[in-house]
C-alpha cells in the first residue's frame, strides 16, 4: 500500500495509475470539471468515488490498484460509483484470488537495542509490561455480573483509591455468556481462553473471578486447565459457595482491599518498545480511512516492529478481498495459508448463518463512501503495515511472536477488541471516519479521526486528526507522530476515551455456537 498516494491538487484524488474511480475530497456538484478531464454527471458526496473512464457492464472496478468490485451496469466518466452500479460478483458472482504464499516478505531492519525508543510501563512478575494498572473482577457467567458490578461500585465510591495513585482504577469486565452452552467446542474454547486472557493481561495488577457456581463454565476447571494458583494477586469465589449475593459482595470488596496494597507496589520504570503490543481496530470507516488515517497508523506499526515490538491485525471479515496481499507478505506458507484457512472458516459460517461477507460493509460505512467489503477490507488492512506477517492466532489466544501478526476475530469492534486484549495487547490504535465512540479497559485506546470534519467535531472524542494527509502531510510524518502519542499514552498520559470515562461497557466476548 506504500505506492497508492499522489498528492492531491484539488478536489479529487487518483490512488493508483491502473484505477477507473477517483475520489472526491469534497462534494462535487453536476457539471464541475475535475483533474481527470471529465465532468461530473451525477453529484458525488466528499469521500465517494467517480469513474474516470467508461466501464463496462461486469467490467471489474479498481481502487487502490485492486478490484473492489463489479460494474453492475455500463457507468460513463463523471458518474458517481456507488452500490447502486457497483457489487460483489462478477459474470459467476464470485472473486477469486491469486493467493500467493511468502513471496512479497521483506525483512525487517531491526533497529538495534541501544537504539530503540522508550517508555515507562510496569514490569510485572512474569516480565510482561503493563502500561497501566487496573484491578478487574472477572465474572464467570452473567448470573454473577451484578455482583462483580456491586463491588466496583463500593470500591470506587468509598474514595479508597484517592490513597492509591498508582491504581487506575477497578473494572467489572461483565459477559452474558457462560452457561446455557456446550461445555466444550469453538464457544467455550473461545471463553476460557478470553477469560484467562484477561485476567493474565499485563494491564491488570490483580484480578477476582466471580461465578454463580453451577454454571457450565466453572472456574475450578479453568484453574486447573492454566495451572493457576491463588494468591495475592488472584482470587476466586463463587455466589452459591459464599453463601449469597450479600456476603458475596462483602468477600469481593474485602479482597479487593487486599489487593490495593500489592497493585499499588508496581512502578513505572523504563523498558524498551519491545515490549508494547498494538492493537489495531478501525470502525465506523469511510472513504478516507484507507487513504488516511490506516496507512499512516500501518506506518506507526512498521516503526514498532522495527522496535522489536508487536501490531495485532484483526477483525477477519474486513480483510476479506484483502487477505492475498497478506499471503503474500507471510513469513512462510504456513503462515499464509492458516490465515485463508481462516477466511474459508468465515465463508462457512456466514453461510451456515443465512448471511454473506459483503454484510459488512454497515449503513454508516456506505454513507462515508464505501461500497463493497472488497473496498473496506483494502483500506482496514493498510492498518497492517508493510513488515512480514510473522503468524496468526485465533480468537483470544496469547501471541507470542513478535512482529505484525494476524488474529482472527469478528469486525464489530468491542468483540474485536476484547480478543486482542485477551492475547496480550497493552495499548490500542483505533481510526474512525464517522465518529466511533469507544474506549477500552484495561487497556488505552488512542483514536485516530480519518478526516477533518469529524475530528472537529468530535475533538473531545479524538486524540490525532489525519484527515490534513489529504491537505499535504504526508503519511510518514503522521505514523510518526501516531507512533509518538503511543509512547506517551504508554507511559501513562490519559487518551480522550480514558479523560471520558469509556471502557466499562466494552468488554465483549465473542459468542460462538448454539445457545442451549
Amino acid at each position: 500500500m506504500t505506492d497508492i498516494m499522489t498528492r492531491p491538487e484539488g478536489k479529487t484524488l487518483v490512488l493508483n495509475a491502473l484505477d477507473n474511480i477517483a475520489v472526491a475530497l469534497s462534494n462535487l456538484d453536476v457539471g464541475t470539471p475535475t483533474q481527470q478531464g471529465v465532468n461530473v454527471v451525477r453529484r458525488v458526496p466528499k469521500g465517494h468515488k467517480f469513474a474516470t473512464r467508461p466501464i463496462m457492464a461486469g467490467e471489474a472496478v479498481r481502487k487502490f490498484g485492486q478490484i473492489i468490485g463489479f460494474a453492475k451496469e455500463a457507468i460513463i466518466p463523471g458518474d458517481w460509483v456507488h452500490e447502486h452500479n457497483c457489487g460483489m460478483g462478477g459474470a459467476d458472482g464470485t472473486l477469486h484470488h491469486d493467493y500467493a504464499f511468502a513471496e512479497g516478505a521483506v525483512p525487517v531492519n531491526f533497529l538495534p537495542i541501544e537504539q530503540r525508543a522508550t517508555f515507562e510501563g510496569y514490569r510485572r512478575a512474569n516480565g510482561s509490561v503493563g502500561t497501566r494498572n487496573f484491578i478487574g473482577i472477572l465474572t464467570s457467567v452473567n448470573c454473577s455480573a451484578t455482583v462483580a458490578k456491586f463491588v466496583a461500585e463500593a470500591i470506587n465510591r468509598s474514595g479508597i483509591l484517592e490513597d492509591y495513585p498508582e491504581i487506575d482504577g477497578v473494572v467489572p469486565f461483565v459477559h452474558g455468556t457462560g452457561c446455557g452452552m456446550e461445555s466444550r467446542g469453538e464457544g467455550f474454547d473461545i471463553l476460557k481462553r478470553t477469560q484467562w486472557g484477561y485476567t493474565s493481561n499485563p494491564n491488570l495488577g490483580a484480578a477476582l473471578l466471580v461465578g454463580l457456581g453451577c454454571e457450565v463454565f466453572q472456574i475450578g476447571r479453568m484453574k486447573e486447565l492454566y495451572g493457576i494458583e491463588e494468591g495475592d494477586a488472584f482470587q476466586s469465589m463463587t455466589i452459591q459457595e459464599r453463601g449469597g449475593t450479600k456476603r458475596m459482595i462483602e468477600w469481593g470488596v474485602e479482597k479487593v482491599k487486599e489487593m490495593l496494597p500489592v497493585a499499588a507496589a508496581a512502578r513505572r520504570t523504563t523498558v524498551d518498545a519491545s515490549e508494547l503490543t498494538l492493537a489495531l481496530q478501525c470502525g465506523g470507516s469511510d472513504g478516507y480511512s484507507g487513504i488516511t488515517a490506516n496507512p499512516a497508523l500501518g506506518y506507526a506499526a512498521d516503526i514498532l516492529v522495527r522496535n522489536g515490538g508487536t501490531a495485532i491485525l484483526s477483525e477477519t471479515p474486513e480483510i476479506y478481498g484483502a487477505e492475498h496481499l497478506l499471503t503474500r507478505r507471510a513469513a512462510s506458507r504456513e503462515v499464509g495459508e492458516k490465515l485463508i484457512s481462516r477466511i474459508k472458516w468465515w465463508e462457512d459460517y456466514t453461510q451456515r448463518n443465512h448471511g454473506e461477507m459483503n454484510n459488512n460493509p454497515s449503513p454508516g460505512n456506505k454513507l462515508g463512501g464505501l461500497t463493497t467489503i472488497l473496498e473496506k477490507s483494502l483500506g482496514a488492512a493498510a492498518k497492517g503495515g508493510t513488515t512480514p506477517l510473522t503468524a496468526v492466532y485465533e480468537y483470544a489466544e496469547k501471541v507470542t511472536e513478535k512482529g505484525f501478526v494476524f488474529m482472527d476475530t469478528p469486525g464489530f469492534d468491542p468483540v474485536s477488541a476484547t480478543g486482542q486484549v485477551a492475547g496480550g495487547a497493552n495499548v490500542l490504535a483505533f481510526t474512525t471516519g464517522r465518529g466511533s465512540a469507544y474506549g477500552c479497559k484495561p487497556v488505552p485506546s488512542i483514536k485516530l479521526a480519518t478526516n477533518s470534519d469529524v475530528y472537529a467535531r468530535m475533538t473531545d472524542d479524538m486524540d490525532i486528526n489525519c484527515g490534513d494527509i489529504v491537505e499535504g502531510v504526508s503519511i510518514e510524518e503522521k505514523g510518526r507522530q501516531i507512533f509518538d502519542l503511543m509512547l506517551r499514552v504508554a507511559s501513562g498520559e490519559r487518551t480522550k476515551s480514558e479523560e471520558l470515562g469509556y471502557g466499562d461497557n466494552e468488554f465483549v466476548p465473542w459468542q460462538v455456537g448454539a445457545v442451549m
